[in-house]
């Protein structure tokens, strides 16, 4: 099996622990009570998707040619109204 690079994304769950989620591989979705134990339980979900995925004989796309930033802003333009012309 070749290395693959998968993009994992975590989120607070509203009512307590982390949700992480694959992008690239739809439904490959885990939970844990810290971020440690949402990672050990996504990297089993993608392993039990990949053999399933190459059983089946389907194309793995993964995010090998991803770069990924974040930006944060401050929204100045919540306060500002909007000048419309007829």
């Amino acid at each position: 099996m070749q290395n693959r690079t998968f993009r994992v994304v975590i989120a607070r769950d509203e009512v307590g622990g982390y949700v992480a989620d694959i992008p690239t591989l739809k439904h490959c979705v885990s939970y844990g009570e810290t971020i440690e134990e949402a990672m050990i339980n996504i990297k089993e979900a993608l392993e039990g998707v990949l053999l399933v995925m190459e059983e089946e004989g389907l194309p793995i796309h993964d995010d090998s040619n991803i770069v990924e930033y974040s930006l944060s802003i401050t929204s100045s333009f919540q306060n500002q109204k909007t000048l419309l012309t007829a």
